[in-house]
């Protein structure tokens, strides 16, 4: 029997909802998107998660602090992890959004605390730009 390798190349188009919102991370931005209701999905979403309907076309600025929902403390950080020193998983509601981001958080931080953005000096366009949030 020989070896080989299966595999499945392919380039994603981001288009213009990830992608503006990957724009605006290069630019020390957060945007996200409105659904016809009027909630605001942060990260930004092409469609209503509860409705399937196309959300509007254009982006919306939100801030960068906001509240952590849930939280799940890492006291020795892998290799792969974002931070290499002790952090939390946090999920953020960003003050303006409906919805939240999850990222890393530098140290230990609870449900209710306020934090903000952390922006990488030099930003790309990637959800790395945003090193981690810190507490307010």
């Amino acid at each position: 029997m020989s070896e080989f390798t299966l595999e499945f190349p392919y380039r994603r188009s981001l288009g213009p909802v990830v992608g503006g919102f990957f724009t605006g991370l290069r630019d020390g931005k957060v945007l996200a998107s409105r659904t016809k209701d009027g909630r605001v999905l942060c990260p930004p979403l092409e469609y209503d998660p509860e409705t399937g309907v196309a959300v509007e076309p254009d982006l919306i600025e939100i801030s960068g602090e906001g509240v952590v929902e849930l939280a799940t403390y890492v006291e020795q950080p892998m290799r792969k992890h974002p931070l290499s020193e002790p952090f939390t998983w946090a999920l953020v509601k960003l003050d303006g959004a409906d919805t939240a981001l999850l990222h890393a958080a530098r140290g230990c931080v609870a449900k209710g605390d306020r934090v903000k953005i952390s922006w990488r000096s030099e930003r790309t366009g990637n959800i790395t730009d945003i090193e981690c949030f810190d507490r307010v």
